[in-house]
This record gives structure tokens, sequence and C-alpha cells, in this order.
């Protein structure tokens, strides 16, 4: 007598996802916080004692320990710069402070200081919290191997890296293979998704290679190495992922790009506002006052904040979000994409089969077949076991119990149900291989085998005889067709597929999304040179992945973006940005969260503009009250700080 089960819950496959690091803690391990967070003290110390009338010399000392604490690190900076003919803002930031002191303004220098320090601080946790996640999300590929020593009959766990041509190494069943190998013996099914992209795990018997880095599934298996680790396809892919990345240009922040010759032109102006009038016989007191005040108003305080809390902010929400965007640099380019390339398994797909279609044989009915095979298959741990329980359990059936329950390494399970002998293995065709049938499966009238079958085909045996057949397929994620067509209306050109599965596969997943432009049977470099291709036609590509396979194309990519937890180790380090909970629709909110973050950078430079120019102009053209100076400049500050600020709103993400 069977039993009945109830849904389990089902199986998330991938790395478990953890907690974000601290913030808190994350600050107190960078100098830059600490030394922020000094300078922040000592202004706040100098300030308490002017206030409560303390002696001047008290005061001035808090505030010069807070020039030194915040202001050396800036300053030194700036003089390493200088020394290679480099003229930057931190190094202008330092003068202007030290010019504000020099006429009796220390509380206005000092606070110069902590801005900046500040900002600087901010920026690193933010960047630093990041890499922190990402490599919280590291598992990293199999060090450790048993070897096999045959005639002995002892089996030692070694270094992958210690492991050379010849030697046998034994495989258990859920383990990753360290090598590149032919097997000597056992049989199991070899999920290759992760190197070759392809959905569905390959039978692997004596004699047939497997390669380093893939997972072994239920059958153990004794493997001679080929090629040691260095030789492998791992490797190979590593070293393209190192060269994609040594020859990809480095993106600038706009404000990279204009600081250096804003900063020269401040001092070139600001020793003319000294030098012309002492030359036209003006008193040195009056134009050394008009000169620092100019260096004041001119500083780039409100310029540097205008880019950096904006993309900060944005960074922000998207990890609150579940997307890990690495530096402030990939936050503005985000949104210059104007190709957004997918690849398929693991990405638009979730990288597990489904159960597409139920074909009963004659005087059979679906519902019978599908609980026949869901009661053996409930006790398999293989993809296709687990996906025809989920199937039966859908669709309600009541699911026994099988006794007898034998797993067949590289062909199916079997089991005894109600006293039948039941048995689901892999279809064969004719010609002996597992059938691939069309996508709707029993649907359709059988084609030749061949480019135009899609889906793998199990057939279902009760006491010998076959009863029915199902058919399954990777199964897609729902939300990858509105996921493309939303970015395909933030971008220019069309939607690119790109995966290393056969044609029809390929085809398939681009006719279900959407997708147009299909390119199947990818190799890893072949990727890379569809990116490179696209970008040296004037495009900006933004590539998502999550296998080996993509790692090479990500890093080419003007942005790379990897599948958070189903991505191999590899795509997590190359990428860009990463999507932790694998929400394939988080892809176009980023884009226009960039997006909208760069029209705040925008807005926020024209309002420092604007203020810039209004007191220098008043400061050249009559007499600027230095408090008044000193409030605009400040004001101007505080207006971009909390303008960018506004993209930590929720309604930033949903609008993007």
């Amino acid at each position: 007598m069977s039993t009945q089960t109830t849904a389990p819950a089902a199986p998330r496959p991938g790395r478990v996802l953890p907690r974000p690091p601290s913030i808190w803690r994350t600050g107190v391990r960078l100098p830059e916080v600490r030394w922020a967070g000094g300078a922040l003290a000592l202004f706040l110390l100098g300030g308490a004692l002017q206030l409560a009338g303390a002696p001047a010399w008290a005061w001035w000392t808090a505030y010069l320990a807070c020039y030194a604490t915040g202001g050396w690190e800036p300053g030194w900076a700036g003089l390493q710069a200088l020394r290679e003919r480099v003229f930057d803002v931190d190094l202008l930031m330092v003068l202007a402070a030290v010019a504000a002191a020099a006429i009796g303004q220390v509380l206005d220098g000092a606070l110069l200081i902590v801005i900046f320090a500040t900002s600087g601080a901010v920026e690193a946790v933010i960047t630093q919290r990041t890499a922190d996640s990402v490599s919280s999300l590291l598992q990293l590929a199999p060090e450790r191997a048993t070897r096999v020593d045959p005639a002995a009959g002892t089996e030692t766990v070694v270094d992958v890296a210690e492991l050379a041509a010849g030697d046998v190494v034994l495989v258990r069943p859920g383990e990753r293979i360290g090598a590149v190998a032919t097997v000597v013996e056992g049989v199991s099914e070899v999920d290759q998704q992760a190197v070759t992209g392809e959905s569905v795990p390959v039978l692997r018997g004596p004699g047939e290679e497997v390669l380093s880095g893939t997972a072994n599934g239920t059958g153990a298996l004794r493997v001679r190495v080929d090629r040691v680790a260095a030789e492998s396809v791992i490797a190979r892919v590593v070293a393209l992922v190192e060269h994609a990345s040594a020859t990809k240009a480095r993106t600038q922040l706009f404000v990279e790009r204009v600081e250096q010759r804003y900063s020269v032109g401040v001092v070139v102006v600001t020793l003319l506002v000294l030098g012309v009038p002492l030359a036209l016989g003006a008193a040195f007191d009056a134009s050394l006052l008009r000169a620092i005040t100019f260096m004041i108003v001119a500083s780039p305080c409100a310029v540097v904040l205008s880019t950096m809390p904006p993309l900060l902010a944005a960074i922000a929400n998207a990890g609150r979000h579940g997307v890990l965007v690495k530096s402030a640099t990939v936050m503005q380019t985000l949104g210059r994409t104007d190709l957004v390339a997918f690849d398929k398994t693991g990405t638009l797909t979730t990288g597990t089969p489904e159960v597409v279609a139920v074909a009963p044989a004659p005087g059979r009915h679906q519902d019978e077949v599908l609980a026949l095979a869901a009661a053996v298959e409930r006790l398999s741990e293989h993809p296709f076991g687990r996906a025809v329980h989920r199937a039966a359990l859908a669709r309600g059936l009541a699911v026994g119990t099988a006794g007898d329950f034998r797993a067949l390494p590289g062909r199916g399970v079997s089991g005894v149900v109600d006293g039948v002998e039941v048995l689901v293995q892999r279809h064969e065709d004719p010609h002996g291989a597992a059938a691939r049938v069309p996508a709707q499966g029993a649907r359709r009238a059988p084609a030749s085998a061949g480019a135009d079958r899609v889906g793998t085909v199990v057939g279902v045996h009760a006491d010998g005889v076959l009863v029915g057949t199902l058919t399954l397929l990777d199964e897609l994620r729902a939300a990858s067709p509105a996921a493309v067509r939303d970015v395909a209306a933030l971008t220019t050109a069309p939607v690119h597929l790109l995966t290393g599965d056969d044609e029809a596969a390929a085809r398939h997943v681009g006719e279900r999304t959407g997708v147009r432009e299909v390119h199947a049977r990818l190799l890893p470099a072949d990727k890379a040179r569809i990116v490179e291709e696209l970008q040296a036609a004037g495009r900006r590509v933004l590539l998502v992945g999550d296998g080996v396979n993509d790692a090479p194309a990500l890093a080419t990519a003007a942005t790379g973006v990897a599948m958070g937890r189903s991505g191999s180790d590899l795509a997590l380090d190359t990428a860009d940005a990463v999507v932790v909970r694998d929400e394939i629709e988080a892809v176009p909110r980023l884009i226009a969260l960039s997006r909208r973050a760069h029209r705040l950078v925008v807005a926020n430079l024209v309002i420092a503009a604007t203020f810039i120019t209004v007191l220098v102009t008043w400061d050249l053209a009559g007499r600027l009250p230095l408090p008044l100076a000193v409030a605009g400049h400040e004001g101007s500050t505080v207006v971009v700080a909390l303008n960018g600020l506004r993209l930590l709103s929720a309604r930033a993400w949903a609008r993007g």
C-alpha cells in the first residue's frame, strides 16, 4: 500500500545567500572612515568650545587638529599627484581650507575638510561593503580531490593543484570534478551548465571526457587525469578574462575628467585676482582678502558632492533591492547602455528542468503516467526527478511512495508502486540516443531527430511496458519576457541572446522571451568575440550571465552583470554588478536607476555652477562679504548633497 505526500519545500538551486555585512563593522575597518570620524569629532569639539566662549587658542587648536586629521590624506594624495604634474581637486580643497584659516575663517576651512573627508569615507564604505557582499557570495571551486592508488587500494585527499596527468581520482555523487579527465569506471550524468551552457546534464561513462569544474550527478566515477589544472578549460577561460580585463578601457566619472582643469583654473585665476590689483597699486590686504574669498567660493565642494551622493545613493538603493554595484563608475556606466545581451541557461532560464508535456500510451491517462513516475522520482536526487515530482503535486495528484527504490546512474530510477514495477529512464530513439522532441511534446507530430527538437524525453515503464513519456525543458524564469521587453524599451539596439546550448533550445527561449538576435553553440571565447564586435561597432554592451563560460564576455562588455544565486565564482568576481537574488527584472530597473542618477548629477552640476558663477562674479565685480561667501558656498554644498540623497527612496527604484 502506497502512502501519499504533500508538497515539500521546493529546493532552490545555487548558493545560500549570506546576510549583508554590517555597515558599522565595514566602516571601522576602513582608514578613510576613521580619519573622517576623527575630523568630524574635532570639528564638533571646536564648535562646542567656540560657542561656550572658551579661549580662542582652545577652539583654534581643535579646528587645526581637524585640519590635520581630515586633510593629511587628501593633501598627501594631492602632492603625490603634483609630482606626476597633475594638480587635482584634493590639493585644491586643502589649499582653500588653509586659505580660509589664513584670514581667520578657521571654522569655514575646517568645515571644508570635514565635508571632503566625509564624502570620501561614504564612498569607501559603500564600495567596500559591496566588495564584501560579493566576496561572501563566493564559494571557491573545489580545491581538494580524492586521489586513488589502484595498486594499494588507498584513497588520499589532496589539493587539486597536486594532481598530475595519469592520477586516478574518485568523484562521489554531487562532487565537482577537479581536472580534465577521462572516465575509467562508473556511469553518471555530469552537469556542465556552468562551463558549456548546456541546460541538460550529459551522460558520461568509461572512455568519455569530463571537464574541470563540472558537477557530478548521482553516480560515482573514477576518472584518470588528462590535463593538470593549469591546462584545463577553466584555466583557459580565466586567461581570457584576464586578457579582457587588461585591455578594457577605464571609464572615468565625469567629475574626474574635468577636475584637474578646473583646479588649475581656480589656482591661476586666484593668482590673477591677487596679482593684477597689486600691479595696479591696490592695497595688499584688500587684494589678499579678495583672492582668498575667490578661492573659497570657487572651491569645488559642491562640484564634488554633485556627483558622488546621487551615484552612492543609487548604489545603496540597488543594494537594498538585491543588486550589488561594485563602484560609482559602474553605476554611471550602466545608464549609457544601448544594447543588452543575455545568457540563456541560468539567466533567462532557471537552469532547472520542468515537465512541459505528458504523452500517455493508448489506453493510459496523463495523470496515471505522471503519478507513477512521481512516486518513484520523489526519492531521486536528480533534477529531472524533482521536476516530475513537482509537476505531479502541481496537478494535485496523489503521489505514492515507491518501495524497493533503486537509482540507476546515467539511466534513471526504478521502484515498486502498488505492486507494479515502475522504471523511469531516458527514452531512446531508434538509434539508441536519448530522444530530443519538440517543445510542445506530444501535441506535435514527431519529427526526425535533429536540430529542430528541444527538450528531453523520459519513458515511464510499468512491468516492462511503456505507458507514456514525459518531456522536460529548462524552466524559463517567469519574469524573463517582461525583463527583455523592458530593456528593449530602454535601449536602441535589439536584445541579443548568447548561449553555449544548441540552436533549437536557444531559438525556443528566444521565441518565448521576444529575443530575435540569437547566437547558439558558443564557446567562451565566441561570446567575448561577439561582445567585442558589437562594441567595435559603437555599441555600449551590458551582458547578463552566470556561468564560467560567460566570464570572458562579462569582462569584455562595457558592463557585466552576474546572477548571484546560481552564478559561478568566476562570473561573480568578474562582473561589475551582481543580481543577488537572481531577479532578472532588476536589470531594466538598474539601467533606469542609473539614468535617473545621471539626471540628478547634471542638475546638481548646474546648481553648483550657478552658485559658483554668481558668487565669483560678485567677488570680482564688487565686494562680496566673506561671511556671505562662506554661507553661499556651504549652502550650495548642502543643496546638491540633499538633492542626490533623493535616490535613497524606494520610489526611485520603482520608477527608475
